[in-house]
């Protein structure tokens, strides 16, 4: 017999040997019907995966993330499936499940076009309604490359050229065996519902020197309803698009001159931004930061000492050479040396701890072209950045101080769907990270404590910590959603000791402090896009770029409009004039496009009292008031804002 142990602290008592699927028969027929897929041990696995010993279970239906994971992994099998009839001589890439959906790469004989879709989601329907099972199977190394190399799939084999003999398995959904780790669902039957989104090219492996390959992108559901509510969720997410709405709204734009990647920002998007950046600041200097500012390149030497150069080099622009070849500079990858250059600028003491040094630093990283998009990837971005040097005594304090941050941003923000993923080490594969283990269990330890300690809802990622530390991060879901990760905390015993910096303690000895990363935004442009599509362009009323508008009647009362908003900006309310020749309707209607909050209209009657007449965006008429009343009613509205 072997105990199976379940979240709620629940056991039972089960014959060795025991599937996933059997333990949740035993518990409710229900439950069997609708479960998808299971963590065993931690480990995710199919519904038919053997338990021989004790274990820890975890059952996933399509409302967890991992059940929903093995429901879209499955359906890209399917599609691909579903490919291989409609397209014979197709072959095969990658094809993961991803945040909302599946996608697959392909080379198909003839190009795959947009009015393809509907057959190939017929076709998959088609298949599913089969009840075709998902077969795993373990092959040798061997047995892998015949099978795809019979077959002419020069992709698969360059993927099993690369696996371990004895780490390999297929999967086989009625006709079609993939290369593939698992986990599937049990059989095809539960797609009901299927809607293929888009194509697009991606090349192999992500490299613009391999082939470019058709990649088609899907979402599949348990039920019709469910696909009929994501499609509404798409087309609102459209009309969100930070691309969009940044374009309407004049915030920023790109220039292929400037060059791909590099935003530019226009009047009112730099203001918003600028806003930002104070919001921040102010909150900073009552926490005891100072600001600095660094360059925007630094000699090569500088991120060989940090290791930034060994672990990005290959992903950062080329090296500037200086015009006598004597040195070479990188454009900035990260601020972090930098900081620590500053740090080393002078002896330190444990009296002179914390050291908190923040900066809106802009960085430079390279992206290949197919990879950018919008402000959410781009090749130079700027990090709401600070490094706090302390004690080892001071870490969790500081760490805490620093997650106080991250939540009061959110709550002003109203993001109330987020998540705390502590990204930790790798459990088998070390290399890729610097730095003792006996650091890093110190820097886990403290940022799961301080986790704790706050009442976080946190999430354990391995595999997902920086090169020199683990991280809190926070995944944030906005209003229509979209997953997005922000504030960013890391704990960093490495690069203190790569440029040796010190501090003489109270027993008069030197010791090494320990080094906090933090953004809080995590960058000013992914930052903005996340606002603009939470808030759909209707910034909250501190921030956006102008608080009010006055709208004359007609050209005579253009002066007293000039007036309004002379006084109302003397007093700190963002106005300007719409002093077009248009008629009043329309002068409203496009001012609420541009989502200002307050409309000012003035016509004869105001002018003669000193008054507007006042319109909230979606609030309709406000009445008639003084213009002072009306620039208090703002400040008021203001702090309450701001007073969360």
């Amino acid at each position: 017999m072997v105990k199976i142990s379940f979240p709620d602290g629940s056991t039972r008592e089960y014959e060795s040997g025991v599937t996933p699927l059997q333990v949740a028969e035993s518990i409710s027929p229900r439950l069997a019907a609708d479960v998808l897929s299971a963590t065993v041990n931690g480990e995710l696995q199919d519904l038919r995966f053997p338990i021989a010993g004790d274990a820890t279970l975890r059952l996933h239906k399509f409302d967890d993330a991992e059940g929903k994971h093995a429901f879209w992994h499955s359906s890209s099998h399917l599609m691909a499936e579903a490919l291989e009839l409609l397209f014979p001589g197709i072959k095969f890439g990658i094809g993961p499940a991803i945040e909302n959906g599946f996608y697959y790469d392909v080379e198909p004989p003839q190009p795959i076009v947009e009015a393809d879709l509907e057959k190939i989601e017929k076709k998959m329907l088609e298949l599913a309604r089969e009840k075709q099972a998902f077969v795993r199977r373990d092959v040798s190394k061997a047995e892998a490359l015949k099978t795809f190399g019979d077959k002419g799939e020069t992709y698969k084999v360059e993927l099993i050229s690369e696996l371990q003999d004895g780490t390999i398995s297929f999967y086989t959904c009625g006709a079609f065996t993939d290369l593939c780790r698992g986990p599937h669902i049990m059989d095809s039957s539960v797609v009901k519902a299927v809607k293929l989104t888009a194509i697009a090219g991606a090349y192999w492996r992500g490299s613009e020197k391999n082939k470019m390959l058709t990649r088609i992108y899907g979402i599949t559901f348990p039920k019709q309803s469910l696909l009929d509510d994501y499609l509404k969720l798409l087309e609102e997410a459209k009309r969100r698009d930070h691309r969009k709405v940044g374009r309407e709204m004049e915030l920023f734009t790109f220039s292929e001159r400037v060059g791909q990647g590099l935003p530019i920002w226009l009047p009112k998007g730099a203001a918003l931004r600028l806003r930002l950046e104070d919001f921040l600041k102010n909150i900073q200097k009552k926490g005891g930061y100072q600001q600095v500012i660094t360059p925007h390149i630094g000699n090569k030497q500088l991120y060989i000492t940090s290791g930034h150069y060994a672990k990005y080099g290959a992903d950062s622009f080329k090296p500037i050479k200086t015009p006598d070849e004597t040195e070479e500079f990188l454009l900035k990858p990260m601020n972090c040396p930098h900081h620590c250059e500053i740090y080393r600028s002078k002896p330190r003491s444990y009296k002179d701890l914390p050291i908190r040094l923040a900066e809106f630093g802009t960085v430079y990283r390279y992206e290949q072209s197919g990879e950018l998009h919008g402000l959410t990837r781009v090749r130079g971005f700027t990090q709401d950045d600070a490094h706090l040097f302390c004690t080892q005594d001071q870490i969790k304090d500081e760490f805490k101080k620093v997650i106080d941050i991250i939540l009061y941003i959110f709550k002003l923000f109203d993001f109330q769907e987020y998540t705390a993923q502590i990204s930790l080490r790798d459990k088998n594969n070390r290399e890729k990270y610097i730095g003792s283990d006996d650091n890093w269990d110190r820097a886990e330890r403290a940022i799961i404590e301080a986790a704790a300690e706050k009442g976080l809802k946190t999430v354990v990622e391995y595999g997902e910590a920086a090169f020199y530390g683990p991280k809190l991060d926070f995944m944030v879901r906005d209003a229509i959603g979209h997953k997005w990760q922000l504030g960013t905390i890391q704990v960093d015993y490495n690069m203190p000791d790569r440029f040796e910096l010190e501090y003489v303690g109270a027993d008069d000895k030197r010791h090494r402090p320990v080094m906090i990363h933090r953004a809080p935004f995590g960058s000013m442009e992914r930052f903005l896009a996340l606002l603009i599509e939470h808030t759909a362009g209707k910034f909250p009323l501190w921030l956006t770029p102008e608080q009010a508008v006055v709208l004359s009647i007609s050209e005579k009362y253009n002066e007293y409009a000039q007036e309004v908003a002379r006084q109302l900006n003397d007093a700190d309310v963002r106005t300007h004039v719409d002093d077009r020749n248009e008629k009043i309707g329309k002068k409203i209607r496009d001012n609420e496009l541009q989502h200002i909050p307050y409309l000012l209209i003035v016509g004869e009657k105001e002018a003669a009292d000193g008054a507007v007449a006042v319109r909230r965006q979606g609030d309709g008429d406000k009445g008639v008031m003084k213009i002072g009343d009306f620039a208090q009613l703002v400040k008021d509205e203001v702090k309450k804002m701001l007073d969360v």
